[in-house]
C-alpha cells in the first residue's frame, strides 16, 4: 500500500508538472455546456498513462479525457473494475474552468482501485503546492502532516461546499437543494473542484460537502481521504457510496451527516 500511495503522488505530481506548463498559452473548446477541456488537460493524462505504462504495464487505465475508453455502463468493463485487476482512476484536471480563467483552485487526482474498493489516492493542487494521500492502512495526510475531519456537529455551525450543475434551472431540484443549505448552515461555498472540496473536508476545512453530477473520476481519490480522516461518504439516499454509482453523493464528518442528508431530502424543515 504504501508503494501504492507513493505512485499515486508521483502520478499526480507529473500531471500538476504539466498543467504548470501550459498557464497561460492553451486554447480552450468544449466537450458540452459550459464542460471545458483544453490541451492541459489531454498532455495531463497522457504523460500519467505513459508513466504507469512503464510502472505497471498490465493494469487497467481510466481518464477523463479518454475518448475511447469504455463506457461506464459497460458490464465487460464493471466486470473487470470487480475483478482482481488493478484499475487507476485519473482526473488530470479538476477544476478545468477554474484553472482556465486563472483561478488557483484545480487539483489532479489520481486513485488506485480494485474489486470497486480505493486502495491508495493522491489529490494535488499545484498552485497551492498541496497534495493529499492516503491509503487503507494509514492515516491520511496533506503534505506529509496528518489531517483530521472537523468537529464540527450541527449544520448551524457548518461550513458547506456543494457541485451542482453549471446550468442548474431555478425551479431544479440542485437549486431546491442549495436554497435550504444557504439557509441552514453558517455559511456555503462552490468552489468549482470535487477533489478539492472532498479534501477540503478530510482537513476540517470544510465540515460537509455535496453533489449532484460526479464521475468515478471526480471523486475516487477524494473518498478514501475523507473515509481515511473521520468522515463518512454516503449516496444521497443514506446508503453506503459505490464507486460504479458516484452521484449524488454527500461527505461529512460523522455526527452531521444525518441531519444533512435529511435536510436534502426533505425531511427536516
Amino acid at each position: 500500500m504504501s508503494e501504492l500511495v507513493n505512485v499515486c503522488e508521483s502520478l499526480a505530481r507529473l500531471g500538476g508538472e504539466v498543467l504548470r506548463r501550459w498557464e497561460g498559452r492553451f486554447r480552450v473548446r468544449q466537450k458540452g455546456p459550459a464542460d471545458l477541456v483544453t490541451e492541459a488537460d489531454c498532455e495531463s493524462q497522457e504523460a500519467i498513462r505513459a508513466r504507469l505504462a512503464q510502472l505497471y504495464p498490465d493494469d487497467l487505465f481510466v481518464g477523463e479525457e479518454d475518448a475511447g475508453q469504455p463506457a461506464w455502463e459497460d458490464e465487460a468493463f464493471w466486470s473487470a473494475m470487480a475483478s482482481d485487476r488493478v484499475v487507476w482512476i485519473v482526473d488530470p484536471l479538476d477544476g478545468t474552468t477554474n484553472y482556465a480563467h486563472g483561478v488557483p483552485h484545480y487539483a489532479v487526482s489520481v486513485a488506485a482501485t480494485r474489486g470497486g474498493e480505493v486502495l491508495a489516492a493522491a489529490v494535488y493542487n499545484p498552485a497551492a503546492e498541496e497534495c493529499f494521500t492516503a491509503n487503507t492502512t494509514s492515516g491520511p495526510l496533506l503534505n506529509g502532516r496528518p489531517i483530521r475531519v472537523s468537529g464540527v456537529e450541527r449544520l448551524g455551525d457548518a461550513l458547506v461546499a456543494g457541485s451542482i450543475p453549471p446550468a442548474a434551472h431555478r425551479d431544479s431540484a440542485e437549486v431546491g437543494q442549495l436554497l435550504k443549505v444557504i439557509e441552514r448552515a453558517q455559511s456555503f461555498r462552490r468552489s468549482g473542484s470535487a477533489s478539492l472540496n472532498m479534501c477540503y473536508v478530510a482537513a476540517g476545512r470544510y465540515d460537509a460537502y455535496w453533489a449532484t453530477e460526479t464521475k468515478a473520476w471526480d471523486v475516487a481519490a477524494g473518498w478514501l481521504i475523507v473515509q481515511r480522516a473521520g468522515g463518512i461518504v454516503r449516496g444521497l439516499d443514506g446508503g453506503p457510496f459505490q464507486l460504479a454509482h458516484p452521484a449524488p453523493l454527500v461527505a461529512a464528518t460523522q455526527p452531521l451527516s444525518d441531519e444533512f442528508l435529511n435536510l436534502l431530502r426533505g425531511h427536516a424543515s
